[in-house]
């Protein structure tokens, strides 16, 4: 009956050391899978920063092209009401503001929107990170209490993540 018994002891001890070695091989998973969301979340923040940051400069270019025509507004209304011509310099030089501010602004909301976009797919791959971050606390209250059924619920916070970082690569 010992023999038995150290038998049963002995295949539930490496039935617990494998339990163990999947989940910390998932959790090693999970990990490398937060990173990868990380450093991509990282990426589009940037890039929408330096989309709003372009977008700030169009907007501010696009403000002194208006003052400066606006000056010139004035200065040829100044003169007509004095009775002078306006001169076809600056009647072309209203008609150039004119058209860049036109340019400027399709641009700048160009900006804008890449930079919406962007931040968009931060909070997307952000998202995931906080996922698999959860997904790996959980599994590691698994080996803990050495009870599977939370890795069973870590697993599915990773396939929550898993589902993020997907999206966010397909946006």
């Amino acid at each position: 009956m010992e023999k038995v018994q150290e038998h049963i002891e002995a295949h539930a001890h490496m039935s617990q050391e494998k339990w163990i070695s999947a989940v910390a091989l998932t959790t090693a998973l999970l990990a490398a899978l937060a990173a990868l969301s990380s450093l991509l979340s990282g990426e589009h923040a940037n890039k929408g920063m330096l989309s709003q940051i372009e977008a700030s400069s169009k907007w501010s270019y696009y403000q002194a092209k208006s003052i400066k025509g606006a000056q010139l507004s004035s200065k040829t209304e100044l003169l007509a009401v004095l009775g002078h011509p306006t001169s076809q310099a600056d009647t072309d030089k209203l008609a150039l503001y004119s058209r860049e501010q036109a340019e400027i602004k399709e641009s700048a909301e160009h900006h804008e929107k890449s930079a919406k976009e962007e931040m968009h797919t931060h909070e997307i791959f952000a998202r995931g990170v906080t996922f698999f971050q959860i997904a790996i606390s959980i599994a590691a209250i698994s080996i803990l209490t050495k009870k599977r059924v939370f890795w069973l619920v870590s697993m599915g916070f990773g396939a929550v993540g898993i589902v993020s970082l997907v999206h966010g690569l397909f946006w």
